[in-house]
């Protein structure tokens, strides 16, 4: 391709003609409208009229009604109050307004014009474009918005977007209902939502978000406790992802939500509470058994002794027989009555504490257990002041020292003569009962995991159930108190119980 030395030998059009076709090539409608007492005409449009008003040139320019008569009804108004406007202050006019063809149907135009004092008029040179595919997508995305908030908000989560460049975060409305804040769109550093994360779940967050930066997971997600403008705690779980990395792979903006879930871990609390009741009372109705087969058969199994010496002795020992029964009868009477207590306390979730007399307990089950360590030979030695009083379940008492009594008589060595101890001292501002004997004792390294499990045995002794220490430990941890075993075999053993007593 050539171009000639000088173009304008081959210019023989006139200007107007020139101009004229390369307006009739522009897609938008240019125009030209003047304004003379309040009277608007138009001088010149181009061909473009053709496509976006869907009338002729000749007959967009028979005044203002050629085109006034397509705006729709309802943007008539606001259409010539944006004009006036324009036209009054000499500022661009820019309006926006729908125009109803008879081929394409309603359509979004836009408006825009440079307004000109002239000496007794104003003109206006300006074009008009459509824009019905702007605003189809606009009100798709305004409607797509709309029904992404309502969905939050249905669903009672906000949205976080932090700029780690300013480490400056946008909190939705949603967000900030959640602190307690008025429903509004709101920025603060990140430090604001820091602060107010509980310290005990503050270690958590942190490492949760760090393993997110760094790779370690997809994406980030947390459950914490935040502190509200009201000064209370509420449970949030708030999820996350970095999507913007600089050069050097280093997060730069993460964006997220945040739900309100204290409802849900309100719900998630109450039901551990009561599966910790349901087991606490399952361990209680277990004890209850228990204490029925144990504590009853030691009463039940002195009774028959009793009673099988008594219909071959003599009517002196008769005499301190019978003295005996009647001890006997008056442990058994007892022993019924807290078991009658036991009952009627199964359904509650605290379980039933008084003041008892530690001292005066013990001689109540040595009384019980009279002709057992009668017939032993056993050795008791009490080191247990007569005020010494314990804050414990009755039942649960007598159990316990029951228990300890009948295995150090049971598990006694032949080797030598059978002793008992009962001692008491407060450590650490804690009462404990020490019981110790001089028995068989029991390999603790070898039998330290199950010496308190059930069925467990650790001697050959035919009357062994494995049930004692079971019961007793079950017992002791009820009253949230907790068990201490010192022993060593062929030398003997010490059980330590610490009482925890309530206030």
């Amino acid at each position: 391709m050539e171009l000639s030395e000088n173009p304008d030998t081959h210019f023989n059009e006139h200007p107007d003609t020139f101009y004229k076709k390369l307006l009739d090539e522009v897609p938008d409608l240019i125009f030209k409208m003047v304004c003379e007492d309040s009277r608007y005409s138009i001088v010149f449009a181009n061909e473009s009229v053709n496509e976006i008003y869907e009338q002729d040139v000749e007959g967009f320019m028979s005044g203002t009604d050629g085109f006034m008569k397509r705006i729709v009804p309802d943007d008539v108004d606001s259409f010539m109050n944006s004009l006036e406007s324009s036209k009054r202050r000499l500022v661009k006019w820019d309006h926006e307004y729908r125009v109803s063809l008879p081929k394409k149907g309603v359509r979004w135009v836009r408006i825009t014009a440079i307004p000109e004092m002239q000496k007794q008029s104003v003109s206006f040179y300006g074009r008009i474009t459509d824009i019905t595919s702007f605003k189809q997508q606009e009100m798709k995305l305004q409607l797509s918005e709309e029904r992404f908030k309502y969905a939050l908000k249905a669903a009672s989560e906000g949205i976080w977007d932090w700029d780690m460049t300013t480490n400056m975060v946008y909190y939705s409305a949603q967000s900030m209902k959640i602190l307690g804040k008025p429903e509004k769109e709101a920025v603060y550093p990140n430090t604001f939502w820091l602060s107010r994360i509980h310290p005990d779940d503050l270690d958590m967050y942190d490492k949760l978000k760090k393993d997110h930066f760094k790779n370690k997971s997809a994406t980030y997600e947390s459950i914490y406790r935040i502190m509200t403008d009201q000064g209370k705690y509420r449970w949030v779980l708030s999820r996350g992802k970095a999507i913007h990395y600089d050069a050097k792979s280093k997060p730069v903006r993460a964006i997220g939500t945040l739900k309100d879930v204290t409802q849900m871990k309100e719900k998630e609390m109450e039901l551990g509470n009561t599966i910790n009741i349901i087991g606490s009372q399952n361990n209680r109705l277990s004890n209850f058994a228990h204490i029925v087969s144990h504590n009853l058969r030691s009463h039940s199994s002195n009774l028959k002794m009793l009673i099988d010496l008594f219909k071959t002795a003599e009517a002196q020992e008769r005499e301190d027989m019978l003295q005996h029964l009647e001890g006997i009868s008056d442990g058994l009477a007892v022993t019924i009555n807290h078991l009658r207590e036991l009952v009627e306390i199964q359904s509650e979730i605290k379980i039933t504490r008084e003041n008892l007399n530690l001292r005066h307990y013990l001689k109540n089950i040595l009384t019980i257990l009279h002709n057992e360590i009668t017939k032993h030979g056993v050795t008791v030695e009490i080191n247990i002041p007569l005020d010494v009083t314990v804050n414990y379940n009755p039942a649960y008492l007598e159990s316990i020292l029951l228990n300890f009594t009948t295995n150090a008589i049971k598990y006694s060595s032949s080797e030598r003569k059978p002793m008992i101890s009962y001692d008491f001292e407060i450590i650490d501002g804690q009462k404990v009962l020490s019981i110790s004997d001089n028995g068989l004792g029991i390999d603790i390294k070898k039998h330290k995991s199950s010496l308190f499990g059930m069925y467990k045995t650790f001697h050959k002794n035919k009357n062994s159930r494995g049930i004692g220490l079971f019961i007793t430990k079950n017992q002791i941890d009820a009253m949230g108190g907790k068990i201490e075993v010192f022993s060593e075999m062929n030398i003997g053993t010490t059980f330590k119980v610490y009482f925890h007593e309530e206030n």
